[in-house]
């Protein structure tokens, strides 16, 4: 691939490239020179399961080996018995050593599922950072200072607050960007959140008479519920190793935006090609291509029917009516939608179907009374058990 191409790829989804023009002029050293980038992203295995949240740096760091690129997959086994405290607002508790291998075997398993291992140098923290003297330690905090660790957001937040912070906190980002240093990162990727932490890697890479790397920064995933980042805790999550049918029928209760950001994120397919498909259809290609990925090729085909066999049972009557509106302001509300088809007979009985779950989109439950339709469709609207419409919005 040519630099330009290159860059379309690379640059899909991102948030940030910093500094700006910085990943176009190491990929044009990188080809003067004849070799290829080296690409870091670390991971503390902090929990035994990745989810689909966690492998949006990972299909990044695929586009990168796409592209001819050495990926270096970066477990922080030293780091993650530190615990990592962006976005906490409290110290955070370390894990054992033990924990964290046993979980990055697990990590090492799943993440070979999207990268080519041929490609990729798994490698651990602590090759490093567990020989560093006391010294050695010192010498690195010489490199940032108080006031630059307290521009970082959560602890300013906890500083002003008045809540603890714990020296070692103000270690993890030191020791993370001595990473860079150790690893001679070219480029380095993490969330939005990370920030910080990667800038930090450019600094000390500076320090240290190295060339300083370009940082990528990508968005957080937002999880099923379509508000918060995808979390175990908050059950809102794919996971990676969840088996193929389930992990079908949860993609297919995303929304229709949030798919669209789920193809941007975990795949290459063109998001032009996207929008002019249904969305019910998008979905569903969306479902089998990350089960597929997953499971092997062919699994997210028998998931999908498996769940369109499922949805068939909800017995569909052959002649659902049909209907057309028109958009207000580039969608329709969907209780305007069910008051103005005639599928209830106000907008206020339309709010309460809604509040006791009687409407389905496309198989999908809908329990939020603002929800709006884009143009499109038709759209399949089941209210209660007996009434139906096939629904198009004109745009």
């Amino acid at each position: 691939m040519n630099i330009q191409e290159q860059m379309e790829l690379l640059s899909r989804g991102t948030l940030e490239i910093l500094p700006k023009g910085g990943l176009e002029a190491k990929l044009k050293l990188a080809e003067k020179e004849g070799r290829p980038l080296r690409v870091k992203a670390g991971f503390d295995p902090t929990a035994p399961d990745l989810h689909l949240g966690h492998t949006v740096l990972i299909e990044k760091l695929r586009q990168f080996q796409h592209c001819g690129h050495q990926v270096v997959f970066l477990i922080g086994d030293f780091t993650g018995t530190i615990g990592d405290p962006t976005g906490k607002n409290e110290t955070r508790p370390p894990l054992t050593h033990d924990e964290v291998l046993l979980n990055a075997e697990t990590y090492k398993e799943q993440v070979f599922k999207i990268l080519d291992p041929k490609q990729t140098e798994v490698r651990f923290n602590s090759e490093w950072l567990g020989n560093l003297t006391a010294a050695d330690m010192i010498r690195i905090a010489g490199k940032a200072t108080v006031a630059r660790m307290l521009e970082r957001d959560d602890f300013e937040k906890r500083y002003k607050g008045g809540q603890s912070i714990a020296i070692h906190e103000f270690l993890y980002p030191l020791v993370q960007g001595y990473d860079s240093v150790a690893l001679d990162a070219d480029v380095e990727l993490g969330g939005n959140d990370q920030k910080f932490n990667l800038l930090m890697g450019r600094q000390l890479q500076e320090a240290y008479g190295k060339s300083p790397q370009v940082i990528l920064t990508m968005p957080l995933l937002e999880g099923l519920d379509g508000v918060n980042k995808m979390s175990k805790s908050l059950n809102n999550y794919v996971g990676v190793a969840e088996p193929a049918k389930e992990q079908f029928g949860k993609l297919m209760s995303v929304s229709d935006e949030l798919m669209l950001k789920y193809y941007e994120l975990l795949t290459d397919v063109n998001l032009d090609e996207i929008k002019s498909m249904h969305p019910m259809e998008a979905k569903k290609q969306m479902a089998a291509m990350i089960v597929d990925r997953f499971h092997g090729e062919g699994s997210g085909q028998v998931a999908r029917e498996s769940f369109e066999s499922q949805f068939a049972r909800n017995e569909v009557p052959d002649d659902v009516p049909e209907a057309t509106l028109p958009a207000e302001d580039g969608s329709l509300w969907i209780v305007r939608a069910l008051a103005a088809s005639g599928l209830t007979a106000s907008n206020g009985e339309a709010i309460r179907m809604i509040k006791q779950n009687a409407l389905s989109i496309d198989g999908k439950k809908i329990s939020d009374k603002d929800y709006q339709l884009k143009p499109g469709g038709p759209y399949l609207i089941k209210l209660g058990k007996r009434k139906f419409l096939n629904l198009s919005i004109e745009g």
